[in-house]
């Protein structure tokens, strides 16, 4: 099999230079599913479950994508003040040779809690820059400086996880008002046809769904590598080097305050037909160090081109962790796709052996009902107990103190619904979540949160998912859209929001309007 792929990579490396100029798009659901009238197309049979995509001038998807941000819009007749609201970049230049552009990204929402009641806000001031340089090559990076006032429930959950979701830690700490900074940065080169490398900070995300349980963009970004590799028109290879962060493990060094592990990723994607696909999923977490210091050492099962495992050198004070799973998608109809994905962990404790994994599936498509650009996603998602945790929670699925698949952990059972409508500036979306989920008690852990060790404080017998103390999460959120200018996604956006989360101890509610004038392309989860 080594040598199979060998052959396969020398003849890549020495194929034809490339000559579709890259498009990087940064990743968010609520632009990607735009493009699902493309990408479902019974006909299009490119690849689609990682996330960003990199367009090239050839993507099937790519006349959508053009038509989307209005690339070819005349501006020639407008002020410079009006170009920058409504049609273009604070800064760009393009020509043969190479692109640039630059944009100012604000993120200003007022709300406030009704059910509290309490006033919420957003204070986000960020850049996004990008360009080309050739056909082959591109760079992108963002940065925000924010400030926030949340609802009491993400407030919570600041203080429980000490960071912003999917954002970053929050450096004013758990007594003031939380404020937070993050930068993204990566750079691309295509090498040919067939082989892109891409390095800097980012997130990457697997499948063609709301949720992953394979890898998301709930988590925090993270230094990483990723290689593409396109065997065929029908063979897509990805591998992924991260290096990742664990505020909760103990602490050894005297020059930092956080503990690091290494993080690989394998998938390679199959198109049967262009309308079939199944992929295959591969990860390992592995220790940097363990508690007192010792470093884990280079392994070359981490570069292995074909399968993570656990360490093949000599036993480590710190087991790797890994996961194996599939990925699979049939357009059933037209611009519809029905797709899914399923996770086993390996991680084996000997004070809890059962079976862990988790599964999706879901429904996705364009134009519901003839409708042209109505676009809609139902799925469901679970997650048995104790999965992505490990008896050493160093190598736990996640990043900082949060999963790296699916934000409610482990030991749930989860609904999804989200339709989006546009219609020339106007965009409309509403989504509704439901959910069960079991939770620990202050003496037995029963599986949900993955950071605590899978051999403590364990139950006496392990049972279903949703063992535990029984949650049920019911979430609705609407929201109206204007948008001001579609080269970076500025608009004007009212929106409301209705939460509840019950126990046989609690019941919290949140109903809340807000109101801003935001932008960016980026996922910001807050339906948890």
């Amino acid at each position: 099999m080594k040598k199979l792929f060998t052959s396969f990579l020398l003849l890549t490396l020495i194929s034809g230079a490339a000559s579709a100029q890259l498009m990087y798009q940064p990743y968010s659901y609520q632009f990607y599913q735009k493009l699902n009238a493309s990408v479902y197309l019974a006909t299009n049979d490119e690849h689609t479950a990682v996330k960003p995509f990199l367009l090239t001038n050839t993507s099937a998807a790519r006349p959508l994508y053009d038509s989307l941000l209005l690339l070819n819009a005349d501006n020639s007749k407008k002020s410079w003040l009006n170009h920058v609201l409504f049609s273009g970049h604070l800064a760009s230049v393009k020509n043969k040779d190479y692109t640039f552009f630059l944009d100012y990204l604000p993120d200003l929402q007022l709300g406030r809690d009704l059910e509290q009641p309490k006033t919420t806000s957003l204070n986000t001031r960020g850049y996004q820059l990008y360009g080309t340089i050739g056909n082959n090559f591109f760079f992108y990076s963002s940065g925000y400086e924010n400030q926030g006032k949340f609802a009491k429930y993400l407030t919570d959950y600041i203080g429980n996880t000490r960071m912003v979701p999917g954002q970053a830690y929050n450096k004013a700490g758990s007594t003031v008002e939380p404020d937070w900074s993050y930068v993204t940065a990566l750079i691309g080169y295509k090498l040919n046809k067939a082989v892109t490398f891409e390095l800097g900070e980012d997130k990457t995300f697997i499948g063609d769904g709301y949720r992953s349980v394979l890898l998301s963009d709930y988590a925090a970004s993270y230094p990483l590598f990723r290689l593409r590799i396109d065997f065929s028109k029908n063979v897509e290879y990805v591998a992924m080097w991260a290096y990742l962060e664990d505020q909760n493990a103990t602490n050894f060094n005297s020059f930092t305050n956080i503990r690091r592990k290494w993080a690989g990723f394998h998938y390679l994607d199959w198109n049967i037909t262009p309308r079939a696909s199944i992929g295959f999923f591969n990860a390992v977490i592995a220790a940097e160090a363990n508690d007192q210091g010792q470093l884990h050492g280079f392994d070359v099962n981490f570069i292995d081109p074909i399968y993570f495992s656990s360490s093949i050198g000599p036993a480590n004070p710190v087991p790797d962790h890994t996961l194996v799973g599939f990925n699979a998608k049939y357009k059933v109809f037209n611009k519809t796709a029905l797709y899914g994905q399923y996770l086993i962990d390996q991680a084996s404790s000997t004070g809890n052996s059962s079976a862990r994994n988790a599964w999706q599936i879901g429904f996705r498509g364009a134009d519901l009902l003839g409708v042209k650009n109505l676009n809609y996603l139902v799925e469901y998602n679970t997650s048995t107990p104790y999965t992505y945790a490990n008896q050493y929670p160093i190598v736990n699925y996640a990043q900082y103190n949060e999963p790296l698949a699916d934000p409610l952990g482990a030991n749930f059972k989860e609904f999804v619904g989200i339709l989006n409508y546009s219609v020339g500036r106007f965009d409309l979306q509403g989504q509704f979540n439901y959910a069960k989920y079991g939770t620990s008690t202050k003496t037995l852990n029963y599986g949900n949160d993955i950071r605590i060790a899978d051999i403590t404080n364990l139950p006496p017998t392990i049972g279903s998912t949703g063992q535990g103390i029984a949650n049920t999460l019911k979430y609705a959120e609407g929201s109206v859209a204007y948008l001001l200018n579609p080269k970076y996604n500025l608009r004007l956006e009212l929106g409301g929001l209705l939460r509840q989360q019950t126990s046989p101890t609690a019941d919290n509610k949140t109903f809340m309007l807000i109101f801003g004038l935001r932008s960016t392309f980026r996922d910001l989860y807050h339906d948890f």
